[in-house]
């Protein structure tokens, strides 16, 4: 492995701090309700001429560079269309009020079960393993056509708890975007960490954006530690746009032996008729054998079902109404424990300006935000200097790709909690 380019100087980023009561918080992206049934986007004329606002003579037009949101996702992230204006800032007509981190903590934080003490609790492996499965079918969430979370700044963090988990992220990298997790559950023991590079690609007729990256759970009580990876987020453009997530999905226990294929995609039926873009299907298997235990069918947005091939009996794995609809939003709970950094904090004014439709407001606040990054990069350089993260240690894989550790043991309560 080869070590990040960019590692020397810690916690560079200092931006100024809002008074706490400037901290916005958002309800997170939810089957029912949520941010998409409060927050509506700007007619689409409105929208496209926004795009020329700033454009200046001379800009290259040869690639745009647009956000794109992954449930969120998200989803989500920085996608690459044929034109690009370089000296042009996304208009926050097309943003979502909170940051993609916040996104990627939401799939884990804001949840109306305790699934993953579930998986905690399992009596056997093949019960841990099947709870792990929904668990990661959980954090798929139904993303917003049209509108993107905020590309996050490099330093930038999440700090949220609930209950006895706590969350923490960090944007451990700016070019390429490289997110990192870690949640930690003492009394449960638990603990989660991911490596997140969204890379997009261009079809013609949509966009994918791969998830690089793993997820992994580790039970500590057992000895355990599943690996994951996420959902391609599909974005169609022609001829109906439409956002959803598809692709395989893999899930592996070493210790326990058992392993889980999925598969996110769009059903047919009779002559395409009633054909549903949310489906899941895929089996749990033994590696060793390679012999199938339950078969995995379903909607994710709806019910995901678990059949016994042996003795054909059929149970719920997953519901979506009672996991992920109508999900509480986080409040700040001890202001004064708040990191600079933190992403409710960093947008607020940005947030501020979307939620009262003041347009101006919320583009000045933007390009206020990533005026300073540029800024600051070009300190940097000039410097001879380099950054690193604060709570993660990066490296880059022999095969390009990017992996993640936390310098924490365990992550502390979090000055962001989301009510029980």
């Amino acid at each position: 492995m080869s070590p990040h380019p960019a590692q020397v100087s810690e916690g560079e980023l200092r931006p100024p701090a809002p008074a706490p009561e400037r901290v916005v918080l958002t309800p997170p992206l939810s089957l029912e309700g949520g941010l998409a049934a409060e927050h509506r986007a700007p007619n689409i004329v409105q929208r496209l001429l926004s795009l020329f606002k700033d454009l200046r003579a001379g800009s290259d037009l040869t690639y745009f560079q647009l956000n794109c949101l992954e449930f969120g996702e998200e989803p989500m992230i920085g996608i690459f269309l044929p034109l690009r204006f370089l000296d042009v800032i996304l208009p926050p007509l097309f943003n979502m009020p909170k940051s993609q981190l916040q996104c990627y903590g939401e799939a884990v934080y804001c949840i109306a079960e305790d699934m993953v003490g579930k998986c905690a609790r399992g009596k056997s492996s093949l019960e841990r393993f099947t709870s792990v499965v929904a668990w990661s079918i959980s954090t798929t969430r139904p993303p917003m056509l049209g509108l993107a979370p905020y590309n996050p700044v490099l330093g930038e963090t999440h700090h949220v708890s609930r209950g006895t988990l706590n969350v923490l992220l960090e944007q451990v990298s700016h070019h390429p975007p490289v997110a990192a997790l870690h949640a930690t559950d003492t009394e449960k023991n638990v603990e989660l960490t991911w490596c997140q590079n969204p890379v997009p690609r261009f079809t013609g007729t949509s966009i994918e954006t791969l998830i690089q990256g793993k997820r992994q759970m580790r039970l500590l009580s057992f000895g355990e530690c599943y690996e994951m990876d996420a959902p391609t987020l599909s974005i169609k453009l022609f001829p109906v746009p439409s956002t959803d997530w598809t692709g395989n999905v893999s899930i592996s226990c070493k210790e326990s032996g058992l392993e889980a294929d999925l598969c996110y995609y769009k059903s047919h039926s009779f002559l395409g008729f009633g054909s549903n873009p949310r489906s899941v299907k895929g089996k749990i298997f033994h590696s060793r054998t390679l012999m199938t235990v339950y078969e995995i069918y379903g909607q994710w947005d709806r019910t995901v079902m678990l059949r016994d091939v042996h003795s054909g009996k059929a149970t719920v794995l997953y519901n979506a109404m009672e996991s992920i609809s109508k999900l509480r939003s986080p409040i700040l709970k001890e202001p004064e424990g708040l990191l600079p950094t933190e992403s409710a904090m960093l947008w607020a004014e940005v947030s501020q300006g979307i939620l009262k439709r003041d347009w101006e407001g919320a583009r000045e606040a933007k390009k206020c935000i990533e005026e300073r990054e540029r800024n600051l990069q070009a300190e940097r350089s000039a410097k001879g200097d380099t950054w690193v993260p604060k709570y993660f240690k990066l490296e880059q894989t022999k095969n390009g790709g990017w992996e993640c550790w936390p310098k924490q043991q365990a992550v502390p309560t979090a000055p962001i909690v989301v009510p029980s």
